[in-house]
């Protein structure tokens, strides 16, 4: 005979409603976690990373935009208004949709007084105000990474880059799929310590486009439009100071993201400079390095060692010819050190790789 199984029993009105007030308590407990978002011209205060529970609602927002113009100021109170006003002029003729991220970094003049007085002027404008003055590359870095457009341009606000221009770079990416990244090639030097900078700045390029394997018109130039989803994985490696530009030009080229290049004008800088020569030339070459042997140690070690094993074996020769057999001890430290070099950048390429992989 068959067995029957015994239906299940019905749950008692205490259960019903034993349910029904842990679900109040949920929906009590998670009402607090709605977020509002600002609005596109709200002043911003930097937060920490982990507090933003709003990441979907802002990818959709960002998807909506396809330009985010970038632009640190530091004591521009003078002509920052004019550099906006030129920046939204030539966006707003062009028809992509954008906004205009306004970084103060931290100015000791009026530069936030002017621009919060100018955001009912321009609804577009975004002003995001820093407590502590951080550099232009930490600017641009938190800039590129609250972007809402697909497209980033950075610029800067001293009047010296021809801003008006701004569409033909995101023209340019749009025209050209297969580019990453546009830079603004400049074909003149109109900053200070000119009779410094320029042999200084080509002796750097030339270093880049050894270690790079590319050329490269303008390395540091401050104008330049990329794809902001390319450019994430390098934020973290943006220096807080000018080399910033040096560095995600010589990210894009050594991983294989295509970079081309626009010839600009480039104008006398209006106000002071923040340029210290040799503070910033030494960071330059230092960031050259740095970024090179970050994702390429070969490129840098491995001819250094080479020259140092074929000196010592050279030299090696000359002490047996010479000295009757005998091997003097510079040309054992030569030896040494070659190959302690060549071992240490094996080691590094090791590391390289497998970080990648």
């Amino acid at each position: 005979m068959q067995s029957v199984r015994e239906p299940a029993q019905v749950s008692t009105p205490r259960t019903e409603r034993e349910s029904q007030a842990r679900i109040s308590e949920v929906r009590t407990v998670a009402a607090p976690l709605a977020v509002v978002e600002s609005p596109p011209h709200a002043s911003y205060r930097a937060r920490p990373q982990a507090a933003r529970p709003a990441e979907p609602g802002r990818t959709e927002e960002r998807a909506r935009l396809q330009v985010t113009v970038v632009l640190p100021c530091y004591n521009e109170q003078e002509h920052v208004l004019e550099e906006v006003e030129r920046i939204t002029t030539a966006m707003e003729e062009s028809g992509y949709t954008y906004e205009l991220l306004v970084i103060d970094d931290a100015s000791t003049d009026r530069t936030r007084a002017v621009l919060t007085e100018a955001l009912p002027r321009f609804p577009k404008m975004r002003l995001m105000p820093f407590r502590y003055n951080s550099g232009s590359g930490t600017a641009r870095r938190i800039g590129t990474s609250e972007a809402r457009g697909d497209v980033v341009v950075w610029t800067d606000a001293d009047m010296t880059y021809p801003n008006t221009r701004i569409p033909e770079f995101v023209r340019y990416l749009e025209d050209h799929p297969d580019v990453d990244q546009v830079v603004g090639a400049r074909t003149s030097e109109a900053g200070t310590y000119k009779f410094l900078r320029v042999p200084a700045k080509w002796v750097i390029r030339k270093l880049a486009e050894k270690l790079s394997e590319s050329r490269i018109p303008d390395l540091n130039s401050g104008l330049r439009a990329f794809r902001r989803e390319v450019s994430l994985p390098y934020l973290r490696l943006l220096p807080p100071g000018f080399s910033c530009v040096t560095t995600i030009t010589l990210s894009f080229l050594s991983n294989q993201h295509p970079v081309d290049y626009l010839p600009i004008d480039y104008a006398k800088r209006v106000g002071q400079s923040k340029f210290h020569f040799r503070k910033d030339a030494y960071r330059y070459v230092l960031q050259v390095l740095r970024m090179v042997m970050y994702f390429n140690p070969l490129k840098v070690l491995m001819p250094l060692a080479v020259w140092l094993l074929g000196i010592g074996s050279l030299k090696v020769v000359y002490d047996l010819i010479v000295h009757r057999l005998h091997i003097a001890t510079s040309t054992l430290l030569l030896l040494i050190s070659g190959l302690m070099i060549a071992s240490l950048a094996l080691l590094a390429d090791l590391v390289v790789r497998s970080r990648d992989g």
